[in-house]
């Protein structure tokens, strides 16, 4: 996996709250952090993906039906003990 070296801007809040993360043993630089933060947006957008997805699925699949509660419970109960 190769790299590449990237100049970013921040304020002078932002610098101080990477530095109070490194100080605090969560990270070991700059860069580890902002991996890190990376790689959790690209996490979360995966899971906001799927769940668009799923929404769309959902709606796709045609006009809701009426649902019994109590009869599910009876039947998971019956099913499952």
């Amino acid at each position: 996996m190769g790299t590449v070296r990237k100049t970013i801007t921040l304020t002078d809040k932002q610098d101080s709250w990477i530095k109070s993360q490194i100080e605090a043993g969560h990270y070991t630089n700059d860069s580890e952090y902002i991996r890190d933060l990376i790689r959790r947006e690209q996490e979360r957008s995966i899971e906001v993906e799927t769940i668009r997805a799923a929404l769309i699925e959902g709606e796709s699949s045609g006009e809701p039906r009426p649902f019994d509660a109590a009869a599910f419970k009876q039947r998971m109960s019956a099913r499952h003990g």
